[in-house]
């Protein structure tokens, strides 16, 4: 595996733990960040899936644009569309006043979350974990 996609995964997990703080924590949950880096890891993902796959990428939030650069070399992702659509737009949504998630928002997108995160790192030859 590349160094550079190493730090990728590195990162997307670290966004990962984040969103897991989030939903756990029993006082004071903050949704909007659990559905930020929700939005965060599978970027991450996505970037190191291409890193490794020698794709280049310009610097972006856009999970479709990545979703499309990575459908030459993971067709099948092509179902996700639906669930990458949802998260990409959490990269900014709750991040300025006027809205907030909500609960119930939060657990769809760590939902997602797991689903997304365990497809792409089985894709990268990763445990599931």
């Amino acid at each position: 595996m590349r160094p550079e996609t190493k730090e990728w995964l590195a990162k997307a997990e670290g966004d990962f733990a984040c969103a897991l703080r989030e939903w756990r924590a029993r006082t004071h949950p903050n949704y909007d960040d659990l559905c930020f880096h929700s939005q965060q890891c599978i970027e991450k993902y996505l970037k190191a899936r291409l890193t490794e796959a020698d794709q280049s990428f310009s610097k972006t939030h856009d999970l479709t644009m990545l979703l499309d650069l990575a459908l030459p070399h993971e067709p099948l992702w092509e179902t996700l569309r639906p669930e990458l659509t949802l998260l990409s737009g959490y990269a900014v949504m709750f991040r300025y006043p006027g809205e907030s998630a909500t609960r119930e928002q939060a657990r769809v997108s760590l939902q997602h979350l797991k689903a997304l995160r365990k497809l792409m790192r089985q894709s990268l030859g990763l445990p599931p974990k």
